[in-house]
């Protein structure tokens, strides 16, 4: 990549010879002489392999090749210029551009991210949703919250919490069938999330039960899963702290009170290049100073035995 990579001088020297047809009214924009300027496009040209311009007596002209590669070059520096001008005044600042699970993100983070928003002003957060993995060095993002274990290839993970899952139906389905033990929901159509595979197996060993992993239909998203449980369709295993709007509304209850503690938890990735970004670092911080104090508020609210 060295070999191909040119100077930023004589990238400039090239754009502004580009721009003015002529060396010298290049020399004049960069506050360089004459010969300067023609060293740098010289060397760039022997870099490349290729003439960039045509001399003209005292103008030049683009080759056909020196045309596309000018168009390149303005763009390339217009970003670096673009990025420079961020750091200079904005240099505590940045953006952050964050991958979220799609409930997590709805029900969890978006009513706390004003919290972040008002501490950093200076930090721009672009969010996008992610169910699975992917590949830092071609998403394109700075960060993503995942749930699983601390194994995410090229990334740092920070562990954000844990999470209790139960097993959630509407009033009307569980007067109907009768539920009270974990037993019976083994006879009830349950619903499962396809990126939780055997998560009700795991849940039914936490109950003593041995099963196989159950059938049933299989949502991508949680809150679909919640909505199919809202409509009678079935059980769905779910995150407490995800679905407390629905049980608090009276549209969900918990149809067996055994809450079970995964195995997995909630943790931040960040590409390791990244680890040390002031949005990256401001934004690891907060989330566990939230969720800290999220967890202090519960304690507090626990009655005394």
């Amino acid at each position: 990549m060295k070999r191909v990579l040119p100077s930023m001088t004589a990238l400039q020297a090239f754009d502004a010879a580009a721009r003015a047809g002529s060396f010298t009214a290049a020399a004049h924009e960069l506050n360089l002489t004459q010969g300067a300027v023609s060293k740098q496009i010289i060397a760039l040209e022997d870099l490349l392999g290729v003439p960039l311009f045509e001399r003209q007596g005292h103008a030049v002209a683009l080759t056909e090749a020196g045309r596309g590669y000018a168009k390149e070059v303005r763009r390339a520096l217009e970003i670096v210029m673009a990025a420079s001008l961020r750091v200079l005044t904005n240099p505590d600042g940045g953006t952050l551009e964050l991958a979220v699970l799609p409930t997590f993100g709805t029900r969890w983070l978006m009513p706390r991210l004003g919290d972040f928003l008002t501490r950093h002003p200076r930090i721009q957060v672009n969010v996008t949703t992610k169910l699975a993995p992917f590949d830092f060095r071609l998403a394109g993002l700075h960060a993503a919250i995942h749930y699983g274990k601390p194994n995410w290839p090229h990334a740092e993970c920070t562990y954000l919490m844990g999470e209790h899952v139960a097993p959630v139906c509407s009033p009307g389905f569980k007067a109907r069938h009768d539920v009270n033990e974990p037993a019976d929901l083994l006879d009830l159509p349950l619903l499962h999330i396809s990126s939780r595979p055997g998560a009700w197996e795991a849940w039914f060993a936490g109950q003593g039960i041995a099963c196989e992993e159950p059938g049933g239909m299989a949502f991508e998203q949680f809150l679909t899963a919640a909505q199919a449980a809202v409509a009678d369709i079935g059980v769905a295993l779910l995150p407490r702290f995800l679905v407390d709007y629905e049980i608090n509304r009276g549209e969900l209850v918990v149809a067996v009170d055994r809450p079970f503690r995964s195995a997995m938890g909630y943790y931040l990735a960040v590409p390791r290049d990244r680890a040390h970004a002031v949005p990256v670092v401001a934004f690891r911080q907060w989330l566990l100073d939230t969720i800290a104090a999220d967890r202090g508020e519960a304690e507090d609210a626990t009655p005394d035995d």
